[in-house]
């Protein structure tokens, strides 16, 4: 049997409550997940439940058409995003595995595709 560990996240960003100062959706701190990095993005709301698991080549921009375009899975449910949690994975079939591992391990809640538990 194979043992995967979800990786610890390595930037976590969360709603803020002032919309003078707020950006996408009420975040204001995309500058710190790096355009160039890969890896393993996570959307959680107030109650710490996972909503959606993602992966991207480029975390920023994935992450913001999340919340800009029609087409993303949380689209009628982007206003549940409170914290969003990145982890920075390079490897394009480890990114894969962490992202089908965690969507099973922790039940998230929107993810259609992927899902074995049911």
């Amino acid at each position: 049997m194979i043992n995967i560990t979800i990786p610890k996240p390595d930037v976590t960003i969360t709603k803020q409550n002032d919309p003078e100062t707020s950006n996408i959706y009420g975040f204001t701190d995309f500058h710190l997940i790096p355009r160039d990095k890969g890896g393993i993005f996570m959307f959680y709301n107030k109650e710490q439940e996972l909503l959606f698991v993602g992966k991207a080549r480029k975390l920023r921009q994935r992450i913001k058409r999340h919340f800009e375009d029609n087409v993303s899975p949380i689209k009628t449910h982007r206003d549940e995003v409170f914290k969003i949690r990145v982890c920075f994975v390079e490897d394009p079939v480890h990114r894969e595995i962490y992202e089908t591992h965690i969507i099973n391990e922790l039940k998230s809640k929107y993810n259609i595709d992927k899902v074995f538990y049911k």
